[in-house]
């Protein structure tokens, strides 16, 4: 199995040691920086260069969630799974919009970080139980809005069924399987809705088909 480059960002420094000792037991998980702040964090990544990124929210100088914007435009292949204390549907739709892969409490065991880990290399995001009720909720009330033809998003059945498979936590590989298409294909769709709908990755994209019930 392939080395993961982590690097984490959290000013309480016991609780960033914690995270590195708790998952120091998986062999293909390697931190390459650690950070205080948003500011430090952003300053090593061009040196450091990590797969993945454990993100805290509210730091001194730069905060996670303007790092995260900023990772997303800068570094786009890195990914960056929110690791905070702040349980509020509010930050998990801004984020996950914005650039984030993924979004965890810092209640999350060190299993649960690490298969978050393992599925944004994979799949390109992660969405835990916390992330999936807020989700349902936004597309319950949705569903009660008024319809609007104008505003309606219209798919193609392709789109629609890579969108689907997505949802479904199927990567590009095995959505390119199941359609009979090449891989290439499958990331250029993804590429195109992305542009489309304003979304930063795949968690994104994923975070706008469920939200607007672009699936059954």
């Amino acid at each position: 199995m392939s080395l993961i480059k982590v690097a984490i960002a959290d000013d309480h420094k016991i609780f960033r040691k914690g995270v590195i000792l708790s998952l120091r037991p998986y062999t293909n998980i390697s931190f390459v920086q650690e950070a205080d702040n948003g500011e430090e964090l952003l300053a090593g990544l061009e040196e450091s260069r990590p797969d993945v990124v454990l993100m805290d929210l509210r730091m001194p100088q730069k905060d996670g969630i303007e790092t995260t914007k900023e990772i997303s435009r800068k570094f786009p292949d890195i990914r960056v799974l929110i690791l905070t204390m702040y349980e509020d549907e509010r930050f998990v739709a801004h984020l996950m919009e914005n650039g984030a892969n993924g979004y965890l409490l810092k209640s999350a065991d060190p299993s649960e970080i690490r298969k978050a880990i393992m599925e944004v290399m994979a799949r390109g995001y992660y969405l835990n139980n916390f992330v999936n009720r807020v989700l349902l909720k936004k597309s319950h009330a949705r569903s009660k809005a008024i319809p609007s033809l104008s505003t309606e998003v219209q798919l193609n059945d392709k789109e629609r069924e890579v969108i689907r498979l997505m949802c479904m936590e199927f990567t590009a590989a095995e959505i390119a399987q199941k359609m009979e298409i090449s891989p290439r294909t499958v990331e250029a769709i993804k590429d195109r809705l992305m542009e489309r709908f304003g979304t930063k990755n795949t968690a994104g994209l994923v975070f706008f088909a469920v939200k607007n019930n672009l699936i059954d």
